[in-house]
């Protein structure tokens, strides 16, 4: 069994829709930084999976949850990133 936080699956899966969408820079510190700012600003959302069972991330209110903040945090890495 392991712990997951579904709100940060989500986070990590939208950053890889958006981050093309949105010409923001791909690298690990700006992926990361958006990551971080959208997941502080998130409450965490904890289930208990089995060990390799894949988590369903179609909780449809917790991705739109996740989509606004993320795309919030991804005007904020754009416009002062930490490079």
């Amino acid at each position: 069994m392991r712990l997951v936080n579904v709100m940060e699956l989500l986070v990590f899966e939208i950053i890889d829709e958006l981050i093309e969408q949105n010409n923001v820079c791909n690298c690990t510190r700006c992926r990361l930084d958006i990551a971080a700012i959208a997941l502080n600003n998130l409450p965490p959302t904890y289930v208990v999976t089995a060990e390799g069972e894949s988590v369903k991330s179609s909780l449809a209110q917790y991705r739109i949850d996740a989509l606004q903040m993320v795309n919030r945090a991804v005007k904020i890495v754009k416009k002062s990133p930490h490079h």
